[in-house]
């Protein structure tokens, strides 16, 4: 799976968030400042491109929809990071997360009571 640029992954945010739209309704839901409509078509044309929306067209009217949904782009990108940055090892996200005092001992109780459950 390709990777998307920060203005591309705040489109798919968007689309994610409503389900789809029509480019207007997607201009409309972007975060200030707002982005032109010029850009965010453009945006969602590269993003098509990428096999990351599905366009479907009623005459001149296209409706915009993810083609990834978010759950597996969050995937692909943890699993990226972790090879990139932690030799592929979930563990070593995990600790680090703990050295940097970003999961507490709850959070780490609360996913092994997951991992017992699965």
């Amino acid at each position: 799976m390709k990777t998307l640029t920060k203005a591309e992954e705040q489109v798919m945010k968007v689309l994610w968030k409503l389900g789809g739209g029509l480019l207007m309704e997607l201009v409309a839901a972007m975060p200030d400042p707002q982005p032109h409509k010029n850009t965010v078509a453009t945006l969602l044309k590269i993003l098509s491109e990428k096999e990351f929306v599905r366009i479907e067209s009623a005459g001149r009217i296209n409706t915009y929809f993810p083609a990834v949904t978010k759950k597996a782009y969050s995937k692909n990108s943890l699993t990226h990071l972790t090879k990139k940055y932690f030799d592929g090892s979930f563990n070593k996200v995990v600790s680090f997360l703990v050295e940097e005092k970003k999961l507490s001992v709850n959070d780490l109780e609360l996913l092994l009571k997951q991992l017992k459950k699965k």
